[in-house]
């Protein structure tokens, strides 16, 4: 398993790189509109009926970021639960991806 959480920096790298990757944003609606890195949104509570939508990426890099990198770990430990392979958490969210 390659489950290594990555920094802001990491992915800055990822989306400044402009190849396409599974990007999994946890946070509320109101979050994503207010701040959006073009992730596509699943609120962790829709996670559980929503882990359908991810299944062609089970072997693929997931990347999840949310606010603070809290909700976004607890998505990936879903996710690994679930038998997903390779799952990332951006470590310190959106709060910390605004200071770069």
């Amino acid at each position: 398993m390659d489950n290594k959480d990555i920094t802001v920096y990491e992915l800055k790298a990822l989306i400044e790189s402009g190849e396409k990757f599974n990007f999994i944003d946890v946070r509320n609606p109101d979050e994503y509109e207010e701040d959006n890195l073009g992730a596509t949104l699943i609120p962790l509570g829709d996670l559980p009926d929503r882990v359908e939508e991810l299944e062609e990426m089970r072997d693929q890099d997931i990347y999840i970021h949310c606010r603070s990198g809290a909700r976004s770990g607890r998505a990936k430990e879903y996710l690994e639960m679930e038998g997903f392979t390779k799952v990332h958490n951006v470590l310190g969210g959106i709060m910390a991806y605004r200071n770069l």
